[in-house]
């Protein structure tokens, strides 16, 4: 049996957060957005249709869950949620968090200008402000 195991990029261009009951969280390491990734741990998902009824409840409920928390602990006046794959072909979904005038104001996040990595003790923060707000089911 094959065992969950995150792509590599994703591994390098995020921070973990918390483990949900179906995804792992993870932070995009830019600072310009603040930008979750949902990952379903299971193995060699690419698509949403790959997910049974009940997973593809459970992934909406955890985008539920990761844009509440977004909203909760930082400015948002809009979310981007999608799942493209179009680069990464590991499932995972996008919740980005969006501000009038942010750097890609009004156009899509993806492929818009350089990344701007946080500073240590701003993606601490926030990471321990979201991973408080995530907890997998009791």
């Amino acid at each position: 049996m094959k065992t969950f195991s995150l792509d590599t990029r994703l591994e390098q261009d995020t921070l973990p957060v918390a483990d949900l009951d179906l995804c792992s969280v993870r932070l995009m390491n830019d600072a310009r957005f603040p930008w979750l990734i949902l990952v379903p741990a299971l193995p060699d998902l690419e698509e949403i249709d790959q997910l049974d009824l009940d997973r593809r409840m459970q992934l909406l409920e955890e985008i539920g869950q990761c844009s509440h928390a977004l909203r909760a602990c930082v400015q948002v006046d809009k979310l981007n949620v999608g799942a493209l794959g179009n680069i990464v072909r590991q499932l995972h979904v996008h919740v980005v968090a969006r501000t009038q005038g942010d750097d890609a104001w009004p156009g899509p996040v993806w492929g818009s200008g350089t990344s701007r990595p946080y500073d240590r003790e701003r993606a601490s923060a926030l990471v321990r402000a979201l991973s408080g707000m995530l907890k997998p089911s009791p």
